[in-house]
């Protein structure tokens, strides 16, 4: 029986493509309170690459094994463990580096995942469908009928919002920077799509009929994230969980005074560290129960075998693209 894994390691912060390394190692043995865990999929998500350079806030000390997502099959269980069983598909906590065949994790870390539910969906069930989540149930009390506006409508977490939204009743606007993209949002139930330009405010009053809306999310920052605030009804809440255009958010004196936003920010890494098991359970069961219907589904472009890493990465790193790339691991021969 073998009992060696491949693991993707990099010892130097830098450009993915000249510091991640395939190496082998023995494999792990779960301790009284751990379960061995066989790695099925891994997405690569922008943190994990901002990460490997360096860039990430509270980055990783090298060396290192990338990979904050994924799921995998517990193939070991030590002898304290008793509500995680041998067989049992597992999400796995952001902080072990999941880019390897497989790893041993504390048994009260990993939320156990409905068979249904293809495991390489379930790999990207808990940093944006579960931001997505939070976002919607955090901040503001919506009723059905209620709006919503996010920028970046066609990431990954702003798919998910939509999904989520539309299965809760909400009704979201959604802005994108590409007219190719609008369409497709609407088939996923997006009630309205428009290009984040000059143009939005007027055109948010026109398609929801001046409805007010109490939130907003903010992935992008700089003009985007005004351009959302100007939206906003008076009190309403904006809620930033990413930057993707590297500029700050700017809040105009105006919007503090006469409209009296609020403005706050998540982290879903944090709220996953600081959340208790019972509480993770409980926030993962409606995603499951969505997952397991086909309502909740994140798009894959493609998926590389994880000797593959650092063509996975390069196409994972270009603009444009039309899903998510994953590693996938091999069926494992090293499992106790």
């Amino acid at each position: 029986m073998d009992k060696s894994i491949t693991a993707v390691l990099y010892e130097s912060h830098g450009n993915p493509s000249e510091v991640l390394q395939l190496v082998k190692w023995d494999c792990p043995v779960p301790s009284a309170n751990e379960v061995l865990v066989e790695m099925k999929a891994a997405p690569i998500n922008p943190a994990d690459i901002n990460t490997i350079e360096g860039k990430y806030p509270g980055h990783r000390e090298v060396p290192s094994t990338p990979g904050m997502e994924g799921a995998g099959r517990v193939a070991g269980v030590g002898s304290n463990v008793q509500a995680v069983k041998k067989g049992d598909h597992v999400i796995l906590p952001h902080n072990l580096g999941t880019w390897r065949e497989a790893l041993t994790v504390n048994a009260d870390k990993v939320v156990v995942v409905p068979a249904e539910i293809d495991l390489v969906q379930a790999a990207m069930l808990k940093i944006n469908p579960l931001t997505a989540w939070r976002l919607l149930h955090g901040y503001v009390e919506l009723e059905r009928g209620d709006w919503i506006i996010q920028n970046a409508a066609n990431s990954a977490a702003g798919r998910a919002v939509i999904q989520i939204a539309r299965e809760r009743g909400f009704k979201t606007v959604n802005l994108v920077r590409r007219e190719n993209v609008m369409e497709e949002l609407k088939q996923e139930g997006a009630d309205v799509v428009l290009l984040d330009d000059d143009s939005v405010k007027e055109a948010v009053k026109q398609a929801t009929n001046k409805a007010p809306i109490r939130l907003g999310f903010n992935a992008v920052g700089g003009d985007s994230a005004l351009r959302v605030m100007n939206t906003l009804a008076p009190e309403a809440t904006l809620v930033t969980y990413g930057a993707m255009s590297l500029q700050p958010v700017k809040i105009p004196t105006g919007l503090l005074i006469f409209k009296d936003l609020r403005f706050r920010g998540i982290w879903i890494n944090k709220w996953y560290d600081n959340a208790t098991r019972e509480e993770r359970i409980e926030t993962f069961r409606p995603l499951f129960e969505m997952a397991k219907r086909g309502l909740l589904k994140t798009k894959v472009e493609k998926t590389y075998p994880l000797e593959q890493v650092k063509d996975a990465v390069a196409h994972a790193m270009q603009s444009k693209r039309s899903g998510k790339i994953v590693l996938t691991m091999s069926p494992a021969n090293h499992a106790n």
